[in-house]
């Protein structure tokens, strides 16, 4: 308990300064670090052939997010199939099948980091590090961006003098005739530059001291322990572990190194370095809850954003603490398998329940063995995904309840819904309905089919955990999460090519759809404040806000959660 309390504190505490300057770097601010940011930055404009001044459209933000993707999509997977014949593969690592390494570029590509294979063995040095951790490091500054254009959306577009000043060195042609909502390669480049590649670094350097690997050097083969074992030498794969952990933790990425994550000594030695590890899931998503205030210059918004985000976060760590250490089905002996015993129960539903509510996806016990409970409160923080959720993901998920809320709210109290001024219409109103119910289309869609056809799951539990492990798969996909059940046969053509097109409409309509919905309400008129204006950034409505939120989730996905986590309690506890 004392653990959970020290992270959520060091989060907040570390946060808020983080936020304040994560909100000067979108802004364009000038700073002393110009001189050292400034050409490395000016560079990458000219390699791009971008003019920093140069603002856009909604439409253009968006064309260039999908163009960055695509290309260094293509790129990576290639990488993937050839990597046999590149260098820095000490080990001899063959090449990935195609339908392996199109998943595990789109899986990392979305900020997902779904892992179908086992990194220490089916990954060169150099997939590891160009392909693995070069989208760890880009992808979620790809999300922050679309949240930060989202935003300055919602709130007209960017500063009109400034982007006046800015028009007045352009040709007129080249300004934008839609409102501005920034330029998409100024902020990936300042974010990853001046923000994020930073933190890696401290982060990585606090990580070695603790013992976690960072060489270019072939593992050692040893001898076993046990001389009478069939296994005469066993070779320990190592490699520049560090730096993988640190973006993944920092980047709300997930995956690992090693096939089993965290849980593994090696990526994972020392009760600190876990506190490490846990506290780097939380940071960056807590960070940019601040930044949104100051970005906008709004600080209620950051307010509302913050405190409804925290009482979920500790409402479900809480129950993922009960569930895990004190409910019924706890002292079953079965759920020991695959258990990290040295940081104890709350450590590891701690590090279950907010890599789930960050979209991370890490984990340093097998969530598989998880009590049956403790695995449902993972599943519903991936469902809701905007308790803190991904980098930017969470905070345009967020935005989607919040457009819903003001929608309902206007309803019944008979009032146009309008947002910060601005009128929701019908318009925003089909695309944001479209991504509420895209998610249940999609998620229980696939999860009956997979369900209907037990010899392409090939899980390992036929029976109510069985359900768990396909509908924790499909939600964890969609989500953007990548932590998984296990107990799956999932590197098959099956569930490869399914979980590829689930991760795809997870991530880029939740990006894309907000953006156009900025976009159109941009242009809208500012409503003038009178007694019947719905204030949004009160306590009530952060409430009604929640409440939106958990009747959403359990309205559509109660049934399958009761097949899953509910009846396996239920069955372990009597039994």
């Amino acid at each position: 308990m004392i653990e959970i309390v020290l992270v959520f504190a060091a989060a907040i505490a570390l946060g808020w300064p983080l936020g304040l300057y994560l909100a000067r770097v979108l802004r364009g601010e000038a700073s002393r670090l110009d001189v050292v940011f400034g050409p490395l930055e000016r560079l990458v404009y000219r390699a791009l052939g971008t003019d920093p001044r140069l603002g856009m459209s909604w439409k253009g933000y968006a064309r260039a997010f999908v163009v960055s993707n695509v290309v260094l999509g293509v790129l990576v997977w290639l990488q993937f199939m050839t990597q046999t014949w590149l260098p820095l593969n000490p080990d001899g690592v063959p090449n990935m099948r195609w339908d392996l390494a199109l998943h595990t570029m789109v899986s990392f590509l979305t900020n997902t980091n779904q892992q179908h294979y086992s990194g220490q063995a089916q990954l060169s040095y150099l997939s590891q590090m160009v392909g693995i951790v070069g989208l760890q490091v880009i992808t979620p500054m790809m999300g922050l961006a679309m949240a930060v254009a989202t935003l300055r959306g919602l709130f007209g577009g960017r500063d009109a003098q400034a982007a006046r000043a800015d028009a007045q060195s352009l040709p007129a042609q080249a300004v934008p005739a839609e409102r501005d909502l920034g330029n998409y390669w100024v902020d990936l480049t300042r974010a990853t530059v001046r923000f994020m590649l930073p933190l890696c670094l401290v982060w990585s350097v606090l990580l070695t001291s603790q013992g976690v690997p960072a060489t270019l050097e072939r593992g050692p083969t040893v001898a076993p322990v046990d001389a009478t074992v069939e296994l005469k030498e066993q070779h320990i794969p190592l490699g520049p572990v560090a730096p993988m952990v640190a973006i993944k933790q920092l980047g709300t990425n997930g995956g690992g190194w090693y096939g089993p994550n965290s849980a593994v000594p090696l990526e994972n030695p020392t009760p600190f370095s876990n506190f490490l590890e846990v506290l780097a899931i939380l940071l960056v998503p807590v960070a940019v809850t601040f930044m949104a205030g100051v970005l906008v210059r709004r600080r209620r918004f950051a307010v509302l954003v913050f405190g409804s985000m925290l009482l979920m976060s500790v409402v479900s760590s809480g129950l993922g603490a009960w569930s895990e250490g004190h409910s019924a089905s706890t002292h079953d002996i079965a759920l020991m398998e695959g258990k990290e015993v040295r940081f104890g129960a709350d450590a590891s539903a701690l590090w279950a329940t907010l890599t789930t509510q960050t979209s991370n996806g890490s984990v340093d016990a097998m969530h598989d063995s998880l009590a049956p409970l403790t695995g449902g409160v993972a599943i519903v923080d991936m469902l809701v995904n905007a308790i803190w959720g991904g980098i930017g993901c969470g905070l345009m998920q967020f935005v989607v309840y919040l457009l819903l809320a003001v929608f309902l709210a206007g309803l019944t109290t008979g009032r146009t819904p309008e947002l910060f001024g601005r009128k929701i219409e019908a318009p925003e109103v089909r695309l944001f309905a479209l991504l509420i119910l895209l998610q249940p289309i999609v998620v229980l869609g696939f999860t009956a089919i997979a369900l209907s056809f037990p010899s392409i799951t090939a899980n390992s539990n036929p029976g109510f955990h069985g359900v768990s492990q396909v509908f924790y798969e499909y939600a964890s996909a969609f989500a953007n999460n990548g932590s998984g059940f296990e107990g799956l046969g999932d590197g098959t053509y099956w569930w490869n090519l399914s979980c590829t097109l689930v991760l795809i409409l997870g991530r880029y309509p939740a990006l894309i759809v907000p953006l156009a919905i900025a976009g159109l309400m941009s242009r809208k008129k500012v409503a003038t404040e009178s007694a019947g204006t719905l204030h949004v950034e009160t306590p009530t409505f952060a409430l009604t806000l929640v409440a939106v939120i958990v009747i959403l989730t359990v309205l559509q996905f109660m049934p399958a959660l009761v097949l899953g986590p509910v009846a396996e309690h239920l069955s372990l506890a009597v039994s």
